[in-house]
């Protein structure tokens, strides 16, 4: 199993409404507009991960994603990729759909922004909630 943790904060701005996408920045900032945003501050972005954990994931990997705020978690399930560049120093970004840039850390997930527990939301629009997102690979040899 490989695992990677994410430490990061919730933000006044999170809406977390967007139909098809779901981001996690290092900025310290979220304007309105971010709706795929749901937590800022992060200590880490896809150019952080560790070479194993990106090299398994480019090949094809399912990658489950929890995240967990307070006493309240959520999951989801998305895909790895061979054309995932996994090198943005600032987000990632799982989306729902195939498409791949340099922001993109899975895709095919099974929820987005939308689809994300509304009483965890509810704290990720508190600056003062810490927020961790735990990144895992059950099966290391996808």
């Amino acid at each position: 199993m490989l695992r990677e943790i994410i430490r990061c904060r919730g933000h006044e701005n999170v809406k977390a409404t967007h139909r098809s996408t779901l981001e996690i920045t290092r900025e310290d900032f979220l304007t309105p507009r971010g709706d795929c945003i749901i937590c800022v501050s992060a200590d880490k972005a896809l150019s952080d991960l560790s070479e194993d954990f990106k090299e398994t994931l480019r090949k094809g990997a399912k990658l489950r994603v929890v995240i967990r705020a307070g006493d309240i978690a959520d999951e989801l399930i998305a895909q790895g990729n061979p054309d995932l560049k996994l090198e943005s120093p600032i987000s990632m970004v799982i989306r729902k759909s195939d498409y791949v840039d340099g922001r993109t850390l899975a895709i095919r997930a099974n929820k987005a922004a939308k689809d994300i527990s509304r009483e965890l939301v509810e704290l990720l629009k508190n600056p003062e909630t810490e927020v961790v997102v735990e990144l895992i690979i059950e099966d290391k040899k996808a």
